[in-house]
């Protein structure tokens, strides 16, 4: 399995959820050793084997989120055959991760990260975290950050070539929520221009909406083990799509 190393630092995605796990596996183990020493040793099976799980999906958790992201993405971004042009916009980019990978890719283009910089989102979550972590990666001169919600872009129409995204449009609550995004993901995406996203759920919703949207290609895929958020249960997939091109052009 191939390292990404990465020079900046990008915290863990939704932190509580490592916690939870991390807890769980322990308090099992615990409540494992009271039942032995009462009811008996089958109880205490089934306690050590959920303490198991837990420690399993433990470990899945935090090679996806410290390491199986990166290699993923940066399988991703080579497909896209960036040609170093490009205006390129990442939706809830948190620390970077994702974007300053892109912006590495770029030569005369330029990366931009929205987000509401929500620490239960991300740990450490915060605008001048990603700001030092563009400067750490070399890419600060090709990166602009903004604060922003994804269903109501600040920006113009038609004003980007690519646009990504990773595990965040879930974030919002709402199917009507996450739909606003989509439509404001193909607003401002340039036509010909093409659209990554990928997320644990909702994504059937974000294919369903781009169909409707005339949008063209649309396709999904599994991202694979490497992107397994404590199981196969919560694995990841890839939607992506192209915006037509207008007649004529």
């Amino acid at each position: 399995m191939t390292t990404i190393a990465r020079r900046g630092s990008y915290g863990v995605d939704a932190p509580y959820v490592l916690f939870g796990l991390a807890c769980g596996a322990v308090g099992f183990v615990f409540a494992g050793i009271g039942t032995a020493m009462g009811p008996g040793p089958l109880f205490a099976a089934v306690f050590y084997l959920l303490a198991a799980v837990m420690a399993v999906s433990f470990v899945l958790y935090l090679n996806a989120t410290r390491r199986g992201k990166f290699q993923t993405w940066a399988e991703i971004l080579d497909e896209l055959g960036l040609r170093g042009d490009e205006r390129l916009l990442d939706l809830g980019c948190g620390r970077g991760a994702v974007l300053l990978m892109a912006a590495e890719r770029l030569t005369t283009g330029r990366a931009v990260g929205v987000d509401l910089w929500r620490t239960v989102d991300q740990s450490g979550n915060a605008i001048d975290v990603t700001e030092r972590n563009s400067v750490a990666e070399g890419v600060g001169d090709r990166v602009e950050l903004r604060t922003g919600d994804m269903t109501a872009l600040p920006f113009g129409d038609t004003e980007f070539d690519v646009i990504v995204s990773n595990l965040a449009i879930h974030n919002i609550k709402s199917a009507e929520g996450r739909a606003r995004a989509i439509d404001e993901a193909v607003r401002v995406l340039k036509p010909g221009g093409r659209l990554v996203i990928a997320d644990i759920v909702a994504t059937a919703g974000y294919q369903r909406r781009l169909t409707e949207l005339g949008v063209a290609d649309v396709r999904v895929r599994s991202l694979g083990p490497r992107m397994w958020w404590g199981g196969p249960w919560m694995g990841t997939r890839l939607v992506s799509a192209t915006k037509p091109a207008e007649p004529g052009s």
